[in-house]
């Protein structure tokens, strides 16, 4: 099975709506939001790549940007415009990360790839996703690039499961704890040192690298259970730290934030 058809699988049926929806989610959306905004400057265009069901952009459009969105999954794209109305400006459109041809170069101050580094197995297609969201990108604009983190699945699937041993058979990981990817596995992970290489050799600065859900999976069941005074409290010590690189590498998602520099 190729890495579209796992996508499109994967997608036609997970409720990518409701993951972001639950408190413990929505700390990954409201962390990267708040660093979206940091950058973010009236007048300026969005593209979103990998949009999934809308969450950002609607979010993005419904403040007054125009904002350009690109998924793949038929069934993101379904649940994608039944949510838009009149209101929102979001030229949407099926496409693939790889090949943003029908974008011409340095069109967007802002670009987001939230979600296609998730699905990339190889750095050769991980450098050309990477290669196209900065060709698109304005000189002086920013990508923002999510990733999977290697050490959370370590630690809570291989680890909190005890399925080290099944694993290691089926060598899906390596000896010194690397996930593997292979062809039945719809998500590939990264450890941060590899991040910063993909870009290497592209006209990019790194200004952030940011742990977007923190511990936020590892408490999910006790954040969903906070109220919304404790969990405002939450997010503000959440925010406080999730820039400390000696973090970073143990959160489920992290957020490269690129500024796009002169060749």
């Amino acid at each position: 099975m190729t890495e579209k058809e796992l996508v499109i699988k994967h997608y036609s049926t997970y409720e990518e709506e409701n993951r972001l929806l639950q408190k413990h989610g929505q700390v990954e959306f409201l962390t990267t939001m708040e660093y979206i905004h940091r950058f973010l400057r009236r007048g300026m265009r969005i593209l979103e790549i990998g949009a999934g069901t809308g969450r950002y952009s609607l979010a993005l459009a419904e403040e007054g940007y125009r904002v350009d969105a690109l998924e793949l999954v038929e069934h993101n794209i379904e649940v994608f415009r039944a949510k838009m109305d009149c209101r929102d400006k979001v030229n949407l459109i099926q496409g693939n990360a790889l090949d943003l041809s029908g974008y011409e170069d340095e069109t967007f101050d802002i670009t987001l790839s939230l979600g296609p580094m998730y699905h990339l197995f190889n750095n050769e297609k991980r450098r050309q996703a990477m290669k196209e969201a900065v060709r698109v990108t304005k000189t002086g604009g920013f990508i923002f690039t999510a990733y999977c983190m290697n050490e959370a699945t370590m630690l809570q699937y291989t680890f909190g499961k005890k399925l080290l041993g099944d694993y290691r058979k089926k060598k899906l990981v390596s000896e010194d704890f690397i996930w593997t990817p292979n062809i039945n596995d719809a998500f590939a992970l990264i450890r941060t040192e590899q991040i910063l290489a993909l870009a290497e050799g592209m006209p990019v600065e790194r200004i952030g690298l940011i742990a977007t859900d923190g511990a936020s999976l590892y408490l999910s069941e006790m954040i969903d259970s906070m109220n919304d005074d404790l969990f405002a409290e939450y997010m503000k010590y959440h925010l406080s730290i999730c820039d400390r690189q000696d973090l970073i590498g143990a959160s489920n998602h992290t957020l490269d934030i690129l500024r796009k520099c002169e060749n």
